[in-house]
């Protein structure tokens, strides 16, 4: 539950002992504190870098003045704060029990009576939080704790009062996708009011009585559009013949209206909905389950048998001295000796993929001067290693081509880490990078699962993690501080379809075709479309088919039915091609669509002549056929004996910029730190072969356009250069 301290976390705050880490974001820290009285309290401490931003500590400052307004035995009290503090804090008193969240995903659903008593308490909270004239705004199972006397509410950080008016912003989503009412996600501003809290109370009762969100998984966009559209997913919970099923369903079902005005008040949850229910008295807490009882019974007995203050984590090489002039990284150790030469087989048996030795080595008998390095996290093993092991190799050859400077201020390596696009191997990968202190930067993961897995790894480290290849939404739904986004995300790779079929003159209804079997990939691109195409006034004409359909022949006879004269495909590769075939045999010719997952020999190979004339977006480009990196393919087919593939370019380009700000930076020979680089990257601008890179200061997402047309000519699929980008 806890992690020790580490030895950069001070000794005490505010008057508290700090005895444990409960938790780490990109904002700050929670502690366990105890005071002088022996009280325990959970201690959010706000980082001084946001601390300097006067608009962060104002926003901190709310959360304060909000969290002390609510009075509820539910809801978590404030026992101290001081937001004006150089590291600006807060504490609440601690409760020892596991979140809903982590409860449901160790133990499963919790029996119907349980979830309608969970209801009533929290009901209560809420009455309390909206008779002080607030909205709490984020309400999910992560922010309900489960104590021995019943649970409580947490976290007011993104709270508001219903009489303020700056949250009125047409384009700000506040809260959590999966847990936020459609007002919070359509950004209504004013409109999102206390029956936004009770749409998420009722998101939050379903995870609980079926074990997962009603409006499914997956990227935050996605989340956002099923919950505005979609009917929530309800099929976990079984009225049952018995009463309490049966009205627990209908309260979810009111409490999930679309409409505000059809939600019921927290009020009506304990005097009309849940009468019949009492709240638990005398500390009783037979209303859960046994497992979640014990686990709450278990921490609290840990924390009765806490010490005065849990050791920190010592350095290992701390006894060591140093053997450069700047100091090692604070619990990491330095990497002594390098690996040899790495050998891995390429597809099919028939070739060897030869990493390059990447360290020098130890046996030479003269040290050489120290060499820093850029990382390479990848997937050079897996079922993207094709597209990984393209990335290594543009990034070698930047690497190589810098080392042959006359005038170079320093010697660069290359280090690389296979994680075989595993989120399971990704966090090993990660850690071998970060612990290595001449690693100044990391390239990479190549897939979303692995990137997803080690954002915040590398967050805690403040190591550059710069994206070449993952694309998702969810990369970017957190702010992470050290995260550079180096492409579109997979959802604005949409945004040009619309814009493409908006210039034709056709003037009837564009198809959009969602494939599950695709999911949060083709929710984003579908979403972004039937938003985009509704908002230039051609609404699209929609239809999904189920995860693994094989038979697309209904489906798009209905559309064409339907007389739309242009189709957007949203899935995979392997979809595409059983739509193409079904139109081909149509005889539908007119403008068809897909995004950068069906840039796939796949989709040529099973398509065959259906799949002439089909449109592409990409956040890639094919080097071969752009003029601009005709240098980079002559010394790429030279060093390694073959065509670059696509990313090799845009990784080629990433190390180069990463490699500018490395240069304007050094003094004496020295690089810039990691965190230091991290804010130069950010602010950076850098033209390349490829695209012109910039990025939001705020949060390393990527803000120029760098998104491309790929068509399928005789067979092969070409590159036709930018994606239109104005109607």
């Amino acid at each position: 539950m806890s992690e020790r301290l580490l030895p950069t976390d001070p000794a005490s705050i505010g008057g508290h002992r700090l005895l444990a880490r409960l938790g780490a974001g990109g904002m700050g820290v929670v502690y366990l504190g105890r005071t002088e009285a022996g009280s325990l309290a959970a201690v959010k401490v706000i980082q001084a870098e946001y601390a300097d931003e006067p608009d962060f500590r104002a926003r901190f400052r709310r959360e304060v003045e909000t969290a002390r307004r609510v009075t509820s035995p539910w809801a978590v009290p404030v026992t101290g704060a001081d937001p004006d503090a150089d590291e600006p804090w807060l504490a609440t008193a601690f409760v020892p029990g596991p979140s809903l969240e982590e409860a449901v995903a160790r133990h499963g659903p919790l029996p119907t009576r349980s979830v309608r008593v969970l209801g009533r308490m929290l009901g209560a909270a809420l009455r309390e939080v909206h008779a002080a004239g607030l909205v709490h705004r984020d309400v999910k199972p992560a922010n309900v704790l489960l104590a021995v006397d019943g649970p409580r509410l947490i976290d007011f950080g993104i709270a508001r009062a219903t009489d303020e008016t700056a949250i009125t912003s047409t384009d700000l989503v506040v809260g959590t996708p999966g847990f936020l009412s459609p007002e919070q996600a359509e950004a209504r501003g004013a409109a999102v009011g206390p029956a936004s809290d009770i749409f998420s109370l009722g998101c939050l009762l379903a995870y609980a009585a079926s074990g997962r969100p009603p409006f499914g998984t997956g990227t935050a966009d996605a989340l956002l559009y099923r919950t505005v559209h979609d009917e929530p997913d309800l099929s976990g919970i079984e009225a049952g013949e018995d009463t309490e099923g049966v009205e627990l369903l209908t309260l979810l079902r009111l409490c999930l209206a679309k409409d505000p005005a059809d939600r019921p008040t927290a009020e009506q949850f304990g005097t009309v909905l849940l009468v019949e229910d009492s709240v638990p008295e005398g500390g009783r807490i037979d209303w859960l389950p046994e497992d979640v009882v014990r686990i709450i019974a278990d921490r609290s007995a840990e924390m009765l048998a806490l010490p005065d203050i849990e050791p920190t984590v010592a350095d290992a090489s701390a006894a060591e001295a140093p053997t450069e002039a700047e100091p090692t990284s604070p619990g990491r150790r330095r990497l002594l000796l390098a690996s040899g030469a790495a050998l891995l087989m390429a597809a099919g048996g028939t070739a060897a993929w030869a990493a390059l030795r990447d360290e020098d080595d130890p046996g030479a008998s003269t040290p050489r001067a120290r060499r820093w390095a850029i990382g390479v996290q990848a997937d050079l093993s897996g079922d993207r290693r094709t597209t990984g092991q393209a990335q290594e190799r543009g990034a070698r050859l930047a690497v190589e081509q810098f080392n042959s400077r006359g005038n170079k201020p320093f010697e660069l390596t290359l280090k690389t880490a296979d994680d075989g696009g595993s989120a399971g191997r990704a966090p090993a990968a990660a850690k071998k990078l970060i612990q290595d202190a001449d690693v100044l930067a990391v390239l990479g993961p190549t897939s979303d699962e692995a990137a997803t897995a080690v954002l915040g790894t590398y967050d805690e480290a403040l190591l550059p993690l710069l994206s070449v290849s993952a694309g998702g939404l969810l990369l970017t739904s957190q702010e992470y501080r050290s995260f550079v986004h180096c492409r579109p995300s997979d959802a604005a790779l949409s945004l040009p379809m619309s814009v493409y079929l908006m210039k034709q003159k056709e003037t009837q209804r564009p198809g959009l075709l969602q494939d599950r079997t695709a999911q949060t990939y083709a929710q984003e691109s579908a979403g972004v479309n039937s938003t985009m195409l509704r908002q230039l006034g051609r609404p699209a004409y929609p239809r999904v088919v189920p995860e693994n359909t094989q038979d697309m022949g209904p489906v798009v006879a209905d559309m064409l039915r339907a007389g739309i004269g242009s189709f957007i495909y949203a899935g995979y590769s392997q979809g595409a091609a059983l739509v193409a075939r079904e139109l081909a045999a149509a005889g539908f010719d007119r403008p068809r669509f897909a995004s950068q997952a069906v840039i796939d020999p796949a989709f040529l190979e099973l398509a065959g002549d259906a799949a002439e004339g089909w449109l592409m977006t990409a956040s890639f480009v094919d080097p071969s056929a752009l003029p601009a990196a005709a240098a980079f393919t002559a010394a790429f087919r030279k060093r390694f004996g073959a065509a670059p593939g696509y990313y090799a370019a845009e990784a080629y380009d990433t190390v180069n910029l990463v490699l500018q700000e490395l240069v304007k930076a050094t003094k004496g020979g020295r690089p810039p730190g990691r965190k230091d680089l991290v804010g130069l990257l950010r602010k950076s601008r850098y033209k390349g072969i490829t695209k012109e890179f910039s990025f939001k200061p705020e949060d390393g997402t990527f803000a120029g356009w760098g998104i491309f047309l790929h068509q399928v000519e005789g067979g092969r699929f070409r590159f036709l250069g930018d994606a239109p980008s104005e109607v």
